[in-house]
C-alpha cells in the first residue's frame, strides 16, 4: 500500500524539534480577499492573494478542529551538504518566535494533539484542538508566525543537533531499516530519494546557522504552503481568520526554482550487501515506478497488496507458509517524482536468504507471465477501498493525509486514485508487473547477521492540471451529530443493560461521519489456580480463534471483512480475551456474525498455529538485539516477582521461546472448551447503530456460553522492593535506551490519585514541555525521547510510575544524573503555581480529545463496566483535579515516589 512513513516529532510520545527568525509583516492595506478555486466531494479550495493556498473542509460531526500547515519542502530540495536540513528545520520550528517562545507549552496546555513530520517532498505542522474559535485563531495565528518568524539561533542549534542525531541513531539500531536505507540509496543514484530524510550525520552535526536560516527564508513562505482546515468550524470566520494572520504576509519577491534531476533508467541489478550484528536474515528489493499522478499508480497499489498481504499475497504463501520467512511487507512510495515498489522479507533462523531470493523472483517472474488471480485482485482493491473509507471518515486523518497528495502534486489526486482503484482490473496488475517487475530495473538488499541490458523507462508526469481538467468528484460522505463529549451527557446517552448470562452491556448510539460504529468487548474466564501455566495460550488462543471456523477459513474472513468495510482484531491475556470492531452501520450485524462464528465454531487450525509461532519467534529473536525492548522487559520482570506458571509471571527471551515452541493445538482446544464462556465481561459498543437490535443480536451470540472452570479476578498487586540498577550490553547500537519503574499502592478511586496525576504530568508527560522534556531534550539535548507517566488499576490497589529516555551510549550517564536530580527536585522543591495550572489544564483537555474518538470512548465505557461505575466518576475526578494544589501534588509525588526504590535498566552499547 501506498508508503505513509515519515520522520516525525513524536512517536507514540512527544519528541522535539524547530526554528528560525524574520520579522513579521503586517500589510499597510487590508489584504485582498481569499478567492475561491473550487470545491470537491466537500474540500473546498482558496487562493490568498499573496499566492497561499488553503483547503476547508468542516465537519460539524467532529468536536475537534484540525490546522495542519505544509510547506512543498522535504529532502528532495536539500542541496549539496543540505541532507537532512528539512527535517532540521521542522525540529527548530518548534523552539518559538518572539511572540510564542514556548509553542509546545502552549499547544500543550490546550490539550492538543500536535507533530511536526519532513518526508521526501514536503514538511507539516498539524495541532488538532477540543473545537473553539479561541482555539482556531490560536493555531491559526501561532503557525503563520513560527511559518516566518521563528527564532533561528545558533544556540538552539546546538542543543537540537544533537537531539536529531540521537533521532538518527535510533534508526540506525534497526537492521531492517538500515538495509533498505542501503536499498534506496542504491537504486537512486542520482536523485534526492536515494537520501534518507533524516540525513547524513556530518551534515547534521556541521550545519552552519546561515545556511539553515537561508534554507529557512527560501522556502517557508505564504506562495510555497498550503493550510488546510479541518473539523468543526464556521467556514466564513475561519477564512477571516486566515486571512488576518496569513493574508497579511508579503508575497515574497524571489522565485522558486523547480527540481530537474531525473533518475535515468537503470542498466542491471544492483545488489547491496549489509553485515552488522544482529539475529534475523533479512532481504529486500526495490523496483522503480512512475511518479503518484502516473495512471499506473492505482494497479500498482493493487499488486502490492496481491503480493505480500497476510495470507493471501503470493509471495506470503510460497515464503511464510512454507517457513521460509517470518514475514513479507511491502510499501508503495507514491511520490512527487518516480519513486520504488519496495518488498521486504524477514528470513526464518537457519534459512539461506539467498534460496528466500531466489524463490522471491521465481514468484515475481511467474506474476509477470501469468499474472493474479482475479479473486486476489479484488480483495486487495476491497482491502485498499476500506483503508481509503475509514481514512474519508475521520475528518482529523483526512487533514493530515491531505498534504501527502499536496505534496504528489495536487489534493485531488486522492479522488482520482480512488477512482482509477475501483476501475483496477487483473489485466491491469499483470501490465504493470510486467512493466516493472524486470530484473535490470531493481535492487537487491540483504542483511546478513554477522546480461543484456533492458532499460525500464519512467514515464514523467508533463501537465497535472490538464490530466485532471474539471474533475468534479462525487457528493460528500454524510455527516455525522454534532456530539456533547462532556462526561454528563455521555451519561444521559448512555444506555447500560446486562445480558442474559451475566455480561454487562454499555451502548451508545449517535449519527456519526460515515454511519461509522466502533465496539469493544470483553470475555473474562478462570482463576489465579486453574490459569496456572496456561499464560502463553492465553495470549495465542483469540489469534488462532480468527484464523478459521466450521463455516470460513481465515482467507474467506478477511475477504468478508474487507467486503463489509470493517476492521476485526481479537487479542489475549491470561483470563481475558478481548475483541474490538469498527465499521459502518449497514454493516454491523454481519460483523456480529463473523464474530459469533470465531468465538462459537473456532476450529483452531493446526497449521495457522504453526505460522503464529513463526511469526512470535522471529519477533522474540528480534528484540534480544533492541536495547529498548530489553530494557522494558527487564524491568517488568522485576516488578512482577511471580513463579514461573504463575499467570502473572513475565517470561525472559529464551523462556518465551521454549513455551511458544512446546504450545500445542490441543493445549489451545483445552483451553477453549475448559476456560472460555460469556458468564462475565464486559461490552460497549459506541456510534451509528440501532441499540436494541445489537443488544439482543449480542444476546443471541453470547447466550448459553457457560465455563466449566471456576471464574475469579486475577489480581494485580504492587511489590515493594529494593532499587537496583541494571546494565544490559548490546553491541553494535547507535541507540542506547533508560527505564525505570516502581510500584505503589493505588487504584484510580484512591484519594491520593488526582493529586499524583498532576504532579506526574509536570514530571513527564510531555516530550517538549515538562521538568524531564526541558531538562534533558530541550536544555541539554541529551535524548530524542524522554517521558514519566503515572498509572493506577481501576479496581486493583496497583498503582506504578514509569520513566523513559533514548540517547546516544555515550550520554547515559548524564541522561541518568538529570532524571535523578529532576526527580529530587519536584520532591524538595514542589512544583509551580504556573506548572500546575498548566498540568490541570492539559491533563483535562486531553481527557476531553479522548473521548472525542469513538474507539477511546467504548474503551473507557467498557471499563467503567469493569470496574462498577459510570461517567460521574470522570466528573468528580475533573472537579478533583481542578482542587489540586501544589502543595498536594508535591506531598503526594513524595509520599508515593522514591528515587531511591526505582527499579532502572540501561541498555545498549555502554561503556564497561
Amino acid at each position: 500500500m501506498m508508503n505513509r512513513q515519515k520522520w516525525s516529532l513524536t512517536a507514540g510520545v512527544l519528541f522535539v524539534m524547530s526554528f528560525v527568525s524574520q520579522s513579521f509583516v503586517t500589510a499597510a492595506d487590508s489584504p485582498a480577499p481569499p478567492q475561491k478555486i473550487r470545491t470537491v466531494e466537500g474540500i473546498t479550495e482558496y487562493t490568498l492573494g499573496n499566492g497561499m493556498r488553503v483547503l476547508l473542509f468542516p465537519d460539524p460531526s467532529s468536536p475537534k478542529v484540525t490546522v495542519n500547515l505544509t510547506l512543498l519542502v522535504g529532502s528532495r530540495h536539500e542541496g549539496y551538504g543540505e541532507t537532512g536540513m528539512a527535517h532540521l528545520l521542522e525540529h527548530m520550528l518548534f523552539k518559538g518566535t518572539p511572540t510564542h517562545q514556548n509553542i509546545p507549552k502552549e499547544l500543550q496546555a490546550r490539550g492538543a494533539q500536535f507533530n511536526g513530520t519532513t518526508w521526501y517532498d514536503r514538511t507539516n505542522y498539524y495541532e488538532t484542538l477540543p473545537a473553539s474559535e479561541d482555539n482556531l485563531e490560536f493555531a491559526l495565528k501561532m503557525e503563520s508566525d513560527r511559518m516566518i518568524n521563528s527564532y533561528v539561533k545558533a544556540e538552539d542549534l546546538a542543543s537540537e543537533m544533537t537531539v536529531v542525531r540521537n533521532e538518527f541513531e535510533r534508526g540506525e539500531n534497526s537492521p531492517a531499516r538500515m538495509l533498505m536505507q542501503k536499498v534506496m540509496a542504491t537504486a537512486f543514484e542520482w536523485h534526492n530519494y536515494g537520501k534518507s530524510t533524516i540525513g547524513n550525520r556530518a551534515d547534521i552535526e556541521r550545519v552552519p546557522i546561515d545556511r539553515l536560516k537561508a534554507f529557512y527564508k527560501k522556502y517557508y513562505q505564504p506562495d510555497n504552503a498550503v493550510l488546510i482546515v479541518a473539523g468543526k468550524f464556521e467556514q466564513d470566520e475561519a477564512l477571516k481568520l486566515i486571512n488576518k494572520y496569513f493574508g497579511t504576509i508579503p508575497r515574497p519577491e524571489r522565485k522558486l526554482d523547480k527540481t530537474y534531476t531525473e533518475e535515468p533508467a537503470q542498466e542491471g541489478e544492483r545488489i547491496v550487501t549489509l553485515r552488522r550484528i544482529g539475529e534475523v536474515p533479512v532481504v529486500g528489493v526495490a523496483f522503480h515506478i512512475p511518479a503518484a499522478a502516473h495512471k499506473d499508480m492505482a494497479a500498482l497499489d493493487v499488486l502490492e497488496s496481491t503480493l505480500t498481504d497476510d495470507p493471501s499475497g503470493v509471495l506470503y504463501q510460497a515464503l511464510v507458509k512454507t517457513k521460509k520467512a517470518s514475514s513479507v511487507s511491502g510499501s508503495i512510495f507514491a511520490l512527487h517524482d518516480p519513486g520504488v515498489l519496495r518488498l521486504m522479507v524477514e528470513v526464518v533462523k537457519g534459512n539461506d536468504p539467498q534460496v528466500v531470493l531466489g524463490i522471491m523472483f521465481d514468484t515475481l517472474q511467474e506474476v509477470r507471465e501469468k499474472g493474479i488471480s482475479p479473486e486476489n485482485v479484488a480483495r486487495a482493491k476491497e482491502k485498499l477501498l476500506k483503508q481509503y473509507e475509514q481514512a474519508e471518515n475521520n475528518s482529523s486523518r483526512l487533514a493530515v493525509e491531505l498534504s501527502e497528495w499536496v505534496a504528489m502534486g495536487d489534493w485531488r489526486l486522492r479522488f482520482l486514485y480512488r477512482d482509477a482503484l475501483e476501475k483496477v482490473t487483473p489485466a491491469d496488475v499483470k501490465r504493470v508487473a510486467d512493466e516493472y517487475l524486470k530484473e535490470n530495473n531493481r535492487t537487491v538488499g540483504i542483511f546478513v547477521p554477522v546480461e543484456e541490458s533492458q532499460k525500464v523507462a519512467i514515464p514523467q508526469i508533463a501537465d497535472i492540471e490538464k490530466m485532471i481538467g474539471d474533475y468534479k468528484g462525487r457528493e460528500a460522505v454524510a455527516m455525522g451529530e454534532n456530539f456533547d463529549v462532556s462526561p454528563e451527557n455521555i451519561n444521559k446517552r448512555t444506555t447500560v443493560k446486562t445480558l442474559s448470562d451475566g455480561v454487562k452491556v454499555a451502548l451508545l448510539s449517535k449519527k456519526t461521519r460515515g454511519e461509522e460504529v466502533n465496539l469493544k468487548m470483553t470475555l473474562r474466564y478462570g482463576n489465579l489456580e486453574n490459569l496456572q501455566g496456561k499464560r502463553t495460550a492465553c495470549e495465542f488462543l483469540p489469534a488462532v480463534m480468527k484464523r478459521g471456523t466450521k463455516n470460513l477459513n481465515r482467507q474467506q474472513i478477511e475477504d468478508e471483512l474487507n467486503k463489509l468495510r470493517a476492521q476485526l482484531l481479537l487479542s489475549g491475556s491470561p483470563g481475558e480475551l478481548n475483541v474490538s470492531i469498527k465499521t459502518r452501520r449497514d454493516s454491523l450485524g454481519k460483523v456480529l456474525e463473523i464474530l459469533r462464528q470465531i468465538l462459537r465454531e473456532p476450529t483452531l487450525p493446526a497449521t495457522e498455529l504453526e505460522v503464529l509461532k513463526t511469526q512470535y519467534l522471529a519477533t522474540v529473536d528480534k528484540q534480544k538485539t533492541d536495547p529498548q525492548s530489553r530494557a522494558i522487559l527487564s524491568v517488568r520482570r522485576q516488578l512482577r516477582p511471580y513463579a514461573p506458571e504463575d499467570p502473572r509471571y513475565i517470561p525472559d527471551l529464551d523462556q518465551e521461546s521454549a513455551r511458544i515452541k512446546a504450545l500445542t493445538q490441543s493445549d489451545l482446544q483445552s483451553l477453549y472448551e475448559n476456560y472460555l464462556g460469556a458468564s462475565v465481561g464486559e461490552i460497549a459498543v459506541v456510534g451509528d447503530f440501532a441499540e436494541d437490535e445489537v443488544f439482543d443480536q449480542l444476546g443471541s451470540i453470547l447466550g448459553g456460553w457457560k465455563s466449566s472452570a471456576e471464574y475469579a479476578h486475577i489480581p494485580a498487586e504492587p511489590h515493594k522492593l529494593p532499587g537496583k540498577l541494571t546494565e544490559i550490553i548490546i553491541p553494535d547500537k547507535a541507540n542506547a535506551f533508560y527505564f525505570a519503574g516502581l510500584t505503589f499502592p493505588m487504584n484510580s478511586m484512591s484519594p491520593d490519585y488526582p493529586d499524583l496525576i498532576v504532579a506526574g504530568s509536570v514530571l513527564g508527560s510531555s516530550g517538549l514541555s515538562s521538568r524531564l522534556g526541558d531538562r534533558v531534550r530541550q536544555k541539554e539535548g541529551l535524548a530524542y525521547g524522554v517521558g514519566a507517566f503515572i498509572h493506577a488499576d481501576a479496581v486493583d490497589p496497583r498503582g506504578s510510575i514509569s520513566i523513559y529516555a533514548s540517547c546516544n551510549p555515550d550520554n547515559m550517564d548524564k541522561v541518568e544524573v538529570a532524571i535523578k536530580e529532576e526527580l529530587e527536585l519536584l520532591i524538595n522543591k514542589g512544583i509551580t503555581s504556573e506548572e500546575l495550572g498548566n498540568a490541570q489544564k492539559g491533563y483535562l483537555e486531553q481527557q476531553e480529545v479522548s473521548r472525542t474518538s469513538d474507539s477511546s470512548l467504548a474503551s473507557i465505557l467498557s471499563n467503567n463496566l469493569f470496574a462498577d461505575r459510570d461517567m460521574t466518576y470522570y466528573i468528580d475526578l475533573e472537579k478533583k483535579i481542578n482542587a489540586v494544589s501544589t502543595e498536594a501534588a508535591q506531598k503526594a509525588f513524595a509520599k508515593f515516589i522514591n528515587p531511591q526504590d526505582l527499579i532502572i535498566v540501561v541498555s545498549g552499547s555502554l561503556k564497561k
